[in-house]
């Protein structure tokens, strides 16, 4: 009679109750595939809208409205990205806790994007995990520099803590606004999926164009050159 050694039983696992070896082995596999995909995607945000910021149809269409602590005052709280029309939003308000709508908020030391509309405006979304962000911001300071006296500069940090980006701001010596999406609600708005992304927008927070990745001053100054001779031409049509 057979003593059952070596038969399937269908239970995956060897007749002393451990786990068979194939099976330990997939799963090693497994574990580390997936370790894999996350070091992959470090120099990514995830976002929950497909495509970038600009992929689609925004050209000439409003920014998302948005409110953000600023950076060097330590305010607290998170991104308010609440519009103004909650029936129109494509962020719609939370139906038991209706939010004061993202420009209208009136808190010291948030930083309002529609502040920024009075003339073009760059907003930088940034990050430090992976890539070359923070050398970024240094081209984004010297542009700021440069330019301050005709366009509006706004950055954006996603998920880093305050203390961070504070001392970032310290040892860069950046005096450009900065602003916190501590929970990265707004970077999932503006379908933010790289390290920076440069968002341009026209007088009035009218969506011009979206560009992601490493630039040189040269590069990111053509590009604000551009923003500029483009929201002139656009004054002068409207007119």
């Amino acid at each position: 009679m057979e003593n059952g050694a070596g038969r399937d039983d269908g239970s995956g696992k060897e007749p002393s109750g451990r786990p068979r070896r194939a099976t330990v082995y997939s799963l090693i596999v497994g574990m580390a595939f997936i370790a894999l995909i996350a070091v992959a995607g470090i120099n990514t945000i995830s976002t929950k809208n497909k495509g970038v910021l600009g992929s689609t149809s925004e050209n000439d269409m409003p920014l998302a409205q948005f409110a953000v602590p600023n950076a060097r005052t330590g305010a607290s709280g998170d991104a308010n990205i609440a519009q103004d029309d909650c029936d129109a939003a494509r962020i719609p308000c939370p139906s038991g806790n209706r939010r004061t709508p993202a420009c209208r908020v009136d808190v010291p030391g948030a930083l309002r994007v529609c502040d920024f509309f009075d003339r073009p405006l760059v907003l930088s979304f940034w990050f430090t995990r992976g890539g070359d962000c923070e050398n970024q911001e240094d081209v984004f300071e010297r542009a700021y520099q440069r330019y301050k006296d005709d366009v509006n500069f706004l950055a954006v940090d996603v998920r880093d803590s305050t203390s961070e980006v504070q001392d970032l701001i310290r040892s860069h010596h950046w005096t450009h606004p900065v602003g916190l999406d501590r929970d990265g609600a707004l970077s999932n708005l503006y379908r933010v999926g790289g390290c920076p992304t440069f968002v341009y927008a026209y007088p009035g927070g009218i969506f011009q164009a979206t560009s992601i990745g490493k630039l040189g001053d040269q590069q990111f100054f053509s590009k604000v050159d551009a923003l500029i001779a483009s929201s002139k031409q656009r004054a002068a049509t409207v007119r």
